[in-house]
């Protein structure tokens, strides 16, 4: 079997054998549309995570038996493309399922408690000039008592209630597709949601029901001092409204995804008036050592399962 890695970079380090077991094994750290074919042209398998396989470049690949997605979105792939012409692809979910709430819960403790700020006044030596013990300049918040609202309540949108509820949280959700409203902690309308929650994390795919779901109307009925955490996809939260809204509202916005990714260098929420109300980390919430190499057993355990079937 011949299979080529098309864009390790987004998998980091790890060990090749999970991948040179099967047979003759390349990777490439990146690839760009020009460079797929020459690349990929005596393929088996293809591995990728970002990289587009659309009909045109799917029909000049004959060999082409199997792609594995090593990620839970297939949209980078003609699937009407392949499943007419027996390429089968295979992707991975439910890997992430903890870190993302881990990370959910570290971006709201870091912002409740102000992690960043404090943290750079004792590392500027601002601590070592104070009069006093402590420095107080921004009020510190606690979980417990305050009602956290969920926005996409399926796997990860369950763990992150587990873990605010562990925290004493009063927790609430959301369903965007308006089918999951059968569980056992309140389900509110989105306006309902949106002006009780004083935390709010969002978990939701995006789709033509979420996109722009949170965009400047929905921003003022956000509480006073409210958390608002895009944890689901980029595109949920309409990110020039927000940018505006935090100009002249009361509240903080933590993300792990924005609409573009990587970041473009003119992003208004890069913008000095409103950088300290917003805590955004470069889309690693999947990427926790042991999900990571979940996510890598997954997809050798696709590849295995597509040899044992074609063997």
């Amino acid at each position: 079997m011949q299979l080529v890695l098309l864009d390790s970079m987004t998998l980091g380090n790890f060990d090749e054998k999970i991948f040179t077991q099967f047979g003759d094994f390349k990777s490439y750290p990146t690839t760009d549309s020009a460079q797929v074919l020459e690349r990929a042209k005596d393929a088996d398998i293809i591995i990728t995570n970002k990289v587009v396989l659309d009909s045109a470049i799917l029909s000049s690949l004959p060999k082409l038996k199997l792609i594995c997605i090593s990620a839970t979105g297939t949209n980078n792939i003609d699937m009407e493309y392949a499943k007419a012409h027996n390429i089968i692809v295979k992707n991975v979910a439910g890997y992430s399922t903890h870190s993302v709430a881990q990370h959910t819960l570290m971006l709201a403790l870091s912002l409740l408690g102000r992690l960043s700020y404090y943290s750079q006044y004792v590392q500027q030596g601002q601590w070592c000039k104070s009069e006093i013990f402590c420095h107080l300049a921004y009020d510190l918040q606690d979980i417990y008592g305050k009602q956290w609202g969920i926005i996409g309540y399926g796997s990860i949108g369950k763990q992150v209630c587990s873990l605010a509820k562990a925290f004493g949280a009063q927790v609430s959700y959301h369903s965007t597709s308006g089918n999951n409203t059968q569980n056992d902690i309140p389900h509110k309308s989105l306006d309902e949601i949106l002006k009780t929650s004083d935390i709010l994390s969002i978990h939701a795919p995006l789709n033509d029901t979420t996109r722009n779901l949170i965009a400047k109307e929905q921003l003022r009925m956000l509480k006073k001092g409210a958390i608002l955490l895009n944890l689901g996809r980029g595109g949920i939260v309409n990110e020039r409204d927000l940018a505006q809204a935090l100009q002249t509202q009361d509240f903080l916005f933590g993300a792990d995804v924005l609409e573009y990714e990587p970041m473009q260098p003119n992003h208004p929420l890069l913008d000095s008036n409103i950088m300290h109300k917003v805590l955004i980390t470069p889309h690693i919430a999947w990427a926790y050592k042991d999900t990571k190499e979940r996510l890598l057993q997954m997809v050798a355990e696709n590849i295995k399962q597509f040899l044992n079937v074609t063997a």
